[in-house]
């Protein structure tokens, strides 16, 4: 019975979850335009989208510390960033929780991880409200036109948030396969599944 615990918690969790989180009808849709940011990284310097002069595009992940879905896709993000940030799509985390009501995601906690990738803090969680993230984790690619970046995908990962083993469908990778092909993602809208982003209360 206490090898199924963490299991029967993982379950709680998401069913809770899917009861409470509420998509909004505000933020990006596929197609939009991505406004630029400027967000700290862990390592404290400053980080926007136009930095980097060679990306393709990004993929763009709100994600956090503590909630059991963002750890386990956490290997699961660290793989995309080896796949396709040599094909000018680079991962670029951000943290959108507030650490007064999650704790574990202060600043310092998240200084701990050590990623290949920007883990940036969105202290205002004017980043995630722009663009309409609701869960951690909830990814968005972004794809390079000209000066800007518009948005290609918005979702999930995979279809299989707790084992990756299980995983039958790699939405991500599915997407990023056509667009680096040129051609549109046929499936460009997943819904995320995760736990709701701890916003700031009032």
């Amino acid at each position: 019975m206490k090898k199924l615990l963490p299991y029967i918690s993982f379950c709680f969790v998401l069913l809770l979850s899917s009861f409470i989180a509420r998509p909004t009808a505000d933020g990006y849709k596929v197609g939009d335009k991505a406004t630029d940011f400027k967000l700290k990284n862990i390592d404290g310097k400053m980080v926007t989208l136009a930095d980097n002069k060679a990306a393709k595009g990004y993929i763009v992940v709100f994600t956090c510390n503590t909630c059991p879905f963002a750890k386990a896709y956490e290997s699961r993000i660290v793989d995309l960033n080896t796949k396709y940030a040599p094909k000018g799509y680079p991962v670029v985390a951000i943290n959108p929780n507030d650490p007064a009501v999650a704790p574990g995601d202060s600043y310092a906690d998240m200084q701990k991880k050590k990623y290949a990738f920007p883990y940036l803090v969105d202290e205002s969680q004017q980043v995630a409200k722009t663009y309409g993230a609701t869960r951690t984790p909830h990814l968005y690619v972004l794809t390079r036109q000209g000066n800007e970046f518009v948005v290609s995908y918005i979702g999930a990962i995979d279809d299989n948030s707790e084992d990756a083993k299980l995983v039958k469908t790699k939405y991500v990778e599915n997407a990023m396969t056509e667009i680096l092909a040129g051609k549109p993602a046929t499936t460009n809208s997943t819904k995320a599944i995760g736990c709701t982003i701890k916003w700031k209360r009032a």
